[in-house]
């Protein structure tokens, strides 16, 4: 299984979308500065993520949500209430 994900900084309420195969050690790598892209935003938390059988679809989702501009429509995603 692979994963898109989305985590929330508890530090600074920004998104950051990833993906995966290991969510929970994807985790940790965040959390501990592995990544240098989210080491400023530490602690993070998995508000969202979504299964895929294969790592390009997993890919593909995680591109379109890279693609959404609207924080808003983000968190209608995290929510379940996004219609697109």
């Amino acid at each position: 299984m692979y994963y898109t994900y989305i985590l929330e900084s508890q530090k600074t309420g920004k998104y950051y979308f990833g993906q995966t195969e290991n969510l929970e050690k994807r985790l940790e790598q965040h959390n501990s500065g592995y990544s240098k892209s989210t080491k400023s935003g530490i602690p993070w938390r998995i508000v969202f993520y979504k299964e895929f059988e294969t790592r390009i679809e997993a890919v593909a989702f995680e591109a379109k949500l890279k693609s959404y501009k609207n924080k808003k429509y983000i968190e209608e995603i995290i929510t379940g209430r996004a219609s697109r």
